[in-house]
């Protein structure tokens, strides 16, 4: 880039106004009255004001390096600087307090064209302007960081969390800021919520309370051509939009033996049901519904029971709802009938019968929240064996945004994330 440009202001009050600039859109400084100095045409700024953008036309400006409006002269102040990029993002800046100088807080895409619109005034008072334009250019060497949206488009249950992916791994507390920012969620109605980093490639998004039904949940990146790290620049992204249906939630309760569904808080079935027994207790906690299958054989060898043991098994079952993926079904069972609703004998599913178990795999779909209580068993770990993302409260839940402790590191929780295989 270029050498700064200068627009030296006086030290000097200003009178009736109040400056604001803000990280996203436009700053707005207001006056009112006929004689108000500012309400007069705005003059030209050009000859006050200065940026280290490119003077040569044809050259770029280096998007490493962050924008700077500085003030010339004696008799004048900077009063606002907004900048934006072709694609409609702002870029956040801090302006002086004595008015001398504006630099930018984010960084600049790369490979981009950006327009600058400065508001100025004189020593007395009268408002000036100047739009400044640039183009930046590509790093000379780059890795991209791409993103990838979960799930895929459609309707799901009110308890389904939205996935990024990253195609590169982020540990840096700053980067993944920048990366966590870029990341837009917007939903209709508007909900509180926050990402949470799993890992240092998967990030996990949810509301505070589970999503309103009927919502409209629209996913974008605004990562791409920023710089996240060392010769790392944000790629392109997929939107993503889901909807929400019913909001349907299946609570267990393993003492008592039933699975109770409830649709938008009303009562609508109460199933008798058997869980699982001791040594083989069902996970308690929320679970969100991954998946149906009408045909699934289960063989107790894929979950470490040895053929011919006591507790071996090798059973097709029909009408699985799953839950877990280490392979926790509500499923049809037909051989517990006499124990459901009376006691627990699976092996950590909820079993029920066959035309039970049909009528719920009909009820329900991904993103449906099945609740286990009073099972005696662990609690479902929040990462890494499906969904159990609201087992987490809020407090905890944000503790894994990068723009809120500062540090996006992994929960205890989810580093201790036990894959435990149940079935029937």
């Amino acid at each position: 880039m270029s050498d700064t440009v200068h627009f030296q202001a006086r030290g000097r009050t200003v009178v009736g106004c109040t400056l604001l600039v803000m990280a996203l859109g436009a700053g707005v400084t207001a006056c009112s009255g006929d004689n108000d100095p500012l309400s007069a045409t705005p003059y030209d700024a050009a000859g006050q004001i200065s940026f280290n953008g490119p003077g040569d036309a044809g050259k770029k400006a280096d998007p490493d390096k962050p924008l700077e409006v500085v003030a010339e002269g004696a008799d004048g102040r900077i009063t606002d600087v907004t900048a934006m990029d072709a694609n409609g993002r702002y870029v956040a800046g801090e302006l002086s307090a004595d008015g001398t100088r504006w630099h930018s807080t984010s960084p600049l895409a790369a490979d981009a064209g950006y327009t600058v619109r400065v508001s100025t005034e004189d020593g007395d008072g009268a408002p000036g302007r100047k739009v400044l334009t640039f183009d930046t250019g590509r790093p000379s060497a780059k890795k991209t960081l791409d993103v990838a949206f979960g799930p895929k488009a459609g309707a799901y249950g009110v308890g389904q969390p939205i996935t990024a992916e990253l195609s590169q791994p982020v540990r840096d507390a700053g980067q993944r800021a920048i990366v966590e920012r870029a990341l837009k969620v917007e939903s209709t109605p508007a909900v509180e919520g926050a990402w949470h980093w799993v890992d240092d490639k998967k990030l996990h998004y949810r509301p505070k309370e589970y999503w309103p039904a009927h919502t409209t949940v629209q996913v974008r990146s605004n990562l791409e051509g920023i710089k996240v790290g060392d010769r790392m620049w944000g790629g392109k992204a997929k939107p993503l939009k889901i909807t929400t249906d019913n909001r349907v939630v299946a609570v267990t309760d393993a003492a008592a033996h039933t699975l109770t569904v409830y649709q938008d808080g009303e009562e609508i079935r109460q199933i008798p049901v058997t869980t699982g027994k001791p040594g083989f207790e069902t996970r308690d906690g929320v679970k969100v519904v991954l998946g149906k299958e009408s045909f699934v054989r289960m063989r107790s060898t894929t979950v470490g029971i040895a053929e011919g043991s006591s507790e071996s098994y090798d059973l097709p079952v029909h009408w699985a709802t799953r839950v877990t993926w280490s392979g926790e079904y509500v499923h049809a069972a037909p051989w517990s009938v006499g124990s459901q609703g009376v006691a627990n004998v699976s092996h950590g599913c909820v079993g029920m019968s066959t035309s039970n178990a049909e009528w719920f795999f009909n009820a329900v779909q991904e993103g449906d929240l099945v609740e286990v209580v009073n099972s005696g068993g662990d609690t479902m770990e929040p990462f890494g064996n499906g969904f159990g993302d609201w087992n987490l409260d809020w407090a905890k839940w944000r503790t894994g945004s990068a723009l809120t402790n500062g540090s996006g590191a992994a929960t205890g929780d989810q580093n201790a994330a036990r894959l435990r295989p149940t079935v029937v």
